[in-house]
């Protein structure tokens, strides 16, 4: 796979593609909503990466679960700004509304949101600061890893009529939503290409 460097390139060919995607409309009003952060910055090789965090033991909900640092949006917030402020309080990267790239489309979950993924260009100098209250581990993954072969890994469950999500990344399996999020930013971000993944479901242990 290329090794793709974090450069104007990059941001130039990602910014273009989420401008010209067709965003799929979701207007459940049963939905709560979220926005989750996909923050670019440089990988411990020199090459274009994202931040994926473990969520903490002692954490409510989905404790110890592989995640994008985000949350659900606080009154008066728009996605940006939600994804924004949750980047700065679970890894410290502050960025600001010009950083942001574009949006993906909005993942509803079994549990009831509504997650919107806002592409962030962190840049090169990004240095992680983990909250221990809601990070357990923060990991720098290269964008290559997502266009190697078998991904996205696709399988039946019992439980539902439409296949379930995963990317193997960190030698360990992704599941949806981040591994839906994910997808869909390499086909729309990387690849310019109108890819939907709201189709693809969540393993049970996640449903909650």
């Amino acid at each position: 796979m290329p090794v793709r460097p974090l450069d104007l390139t990059l941001r130039t060919r990602m910014g273009r593609n989420l401008a010209a995607h067709a965003r799929a409309a979701n207007r459940d009003p049963s939905l709560t909503h979220a926005a989750v952060a996909i923050a670019l910055v440089t990988g411990e090789s020199g090459e274009a990466a994202f931040v994926i965090t473990r969520r903490a033991e002692s954490l409510r909900n989905h404790s110890g679960q592989w995640a994008l640092p985000g949350g659900r949006l606080d009154d008066g917030e728009t996605v940006i700004t939600a994804a924004l402020r949750e980047l700065d309080e679970e890894v410290g990267l502050r960025c600001a509304p010009d950083q942001v790239l574009g949006l993906l489309d909005g993942y509803p979950t079994r549990s009831g949101f509504l997650i919107t993924p806002v592409v962030v260009w962190a840049g090169a100098d990004a240095v992680l600061s983990p909250n221990p209250d809601e990070v357990a581990e923060a990991h720098r993954v290269p964008l290559a890893d997502l266009e190697e072969p078998g991904v996205p890994r696709l399988f039946d469950i019992p439980e539902s009529d439409r296949p379930v999500i995963s990317v193997p990344l960190l030698g360990d399996f992704i599941f949806a939503p981040t591994a839906a999020i994910l997808f869909q930013l390499r086909e729309v971000a990387l690849y310019g290409r109108e890819t939907r993944v709201a189709q693809y479901d969540q393993p049970v242990f996640a449903w909650q």
